[in-house]
């Protein structure tokens, strides 16, 4: 699946109208050494590869509340946990851009059965973690998991989604992500707080999940076309030998599109810096502002943080792009300074008003960015103006996230957290402006058309 596709089913309404994904037909009546007896259902497939898309988001958000946990255990710094962080963004990044179009050819199948392989391999190096250097090597592992699957979920949610729901796999690929991460955090929280042994227990249950899913995707249909239709021999051989290329994305803004994406990947950069932060440095602010040593209350700050973008996209997400992406940095606005105001009265409920602003400032931000960008190029090179869009979410995801890591340790959590809001607020200002010049742009180019247009 190409960078583009992946953009295109994860967000609904991104790009022009595009035909129905080919369903590839089910194998009723073959025999023979091609043959393969599907157990599952299309539909029982769909919500199979929706439940897997939720759990791997969920398990990259469960070590996040146990962050504090390891740190106290193994006495690194603030540097090396947001590393441990960030090594997963990066790991997700490389994936994305080597393997998006895996699946297309090898075939949503066995990209997700490798995936879930890495994911089990994940979770065991999490299982017998001693040392920093095992955190970092299963967040690594994880980010590859996750990249790799994340062309293939989204484009078997879309080629399975029942005809009389046609939308219903756009909407799982739209919610599923930050659903998925604010589970995995409230899960672990939970587990983290009244539970025997979570830093073990915790990845135990997610590795038995990953193993069933496994077994799952052993029954389910192939769904990308020209796979799985019984090639044998040696022009089963040659097909599989050609899927199994690595075609790396290439990563290119159109020379028109230069402005506008540069104003609008400041949006980017601010809601993608502050989920940084959050998923890595949140429970730890958390705690530092509410007085406390529950370490449930960390995973409760990522969920409410994650769960409100959720609702943002679900509730928001049919506006048009440019509005629906400033009505999201307002948010993140006022979310920057509730939590400014918690930071320095300590008071509990600014920092979870302020959360659950951000939050919906993310998704909705987040949402309304992607769709004007993808609006930026021609069909034909969309997928490389896409791929710049993902090494600059990324990047400003990890990247300041670390940098706040490494601060704290001179200048103390309290006041990198200060610094950064503060930082992150004159880049969602020039954010806003961008968007309202573009805003204006459009207006005035439609009024010289005399045409009515949505911005």
């Amino acid at each position: 699946m190409s960078v583009g596709r992946t953009i295109r089913t994860r967000f609904p309404g991104l790009g022009p109208p595009r035909p129905a994904p080919e369903r590839a037909a089910p194998d009723q009546g073959r025999t023979g050494p091609g043959r393969r007896l599907d157990r599952l259902s299309r539909g029982q497939a769909f919500w199979l590869v929706g439940v897997i898309l939720i759990l791997l988001l969920l398990s990259s958000s469960a070590p996040s509340p146990m962050y504090v946990l390891y740190q106290q255990r193994w006495h690194f710094s603030g540097t090396a946990l947001t590393v441990v962080f960030g090594i997963y963004a990066v790991a997700v990044l490389v994936a994305l851009l080597l393997f998006g179009s895996l699946s297309d050819t090898l075939g949503r199948r066995r990209v997700l059965l490798a995936s879930l392989v890495g994911e089990v391999v994940s979770m065991a190096l999490f299982i017998g973690a001693r040392n920093l250097l095992w955190l970092l090597a299963a967040r690594a592992v994880q980010g590859l998991a996750v990249g790799l699957a994340t062309g293939a979920t989204s484009a078997a949610l879309i080629e399975l989604s029942p005809p009389a729901a046609p939308s219903r796999g756009t909407l799982l690929n739209s919610a599923g992500p930050t659903g998925g991460i604010a589970a995995g955090a409230l899960v672990a929280g939970l587990l983290v707080q009244f539970a025997p042994a979570p830093t073990v227990l915790t990845y135990a249950l997610l590795l038995a999940a990953f193993l069933l899913a496994f077994v799952g995707v052993l029954a389910m249909p192939e769904t990308a076309p020209g796979q799985d239709r019984g090639h044998q021999g040696r022009d089963q051989g040659r097909d599989q030998g050609r899927g199994l290329r690595i075609r790396p994305s290439r990563i290119s803004v159109p020379a028109a599109a230069r402005r506008p994406f540069a104003l609008l990947s400041l949006a980017l950069i601010a809601v993608w810096a502050v989920c940084g932060l959050y998923l890595s440095l949140g429970p730890s602010i958390a705690l530092q502002i509410l007085h406390t040593g529950s370490l449930l209350t960390g995973g409760l700050v990522v969920a409410l943080f994650a769960g409100v973008a959720t609702v943002g996209q679900l509730w928001l997400g049919g506006l048009p792009p440019l509005r629906l992406a400033g009505t999201g940095v307002v948010a993140l606005l006022v979310g920057l300074a509730l939590v400014h105001a918690a930071l320095t009265t300590s008071h509990a409920v600014l920092f979870f008003l302020g959360t659950a602003a951000l939050g919906f400032g993310w998704g909705t931000a987040f949402l309304g960015a992607f769709r004007a960008l993808a609006a930026l190029a021609e069909p034909a090179r969309r997928s490389e103006l896409l791929a710049a869009v993902y090494v600059v979410a990324y990047l400003s995801m990890s990247v300041p996230a670390v940098a706040a890591g490494g601060i704290s340790g001179t200048w103390g959590l309290h006041r990198t957290a200060l610094t950064f809001i503060t930082a992150a607020a004159f880049i969602c200002v020039a954010a806003l402006l961008g968007l309202c010049w573009m805003v204006a742009r459009n207006r005035a180019r439609r009024g010289a058309r005399g045409t009515p247009g949505r911005k």
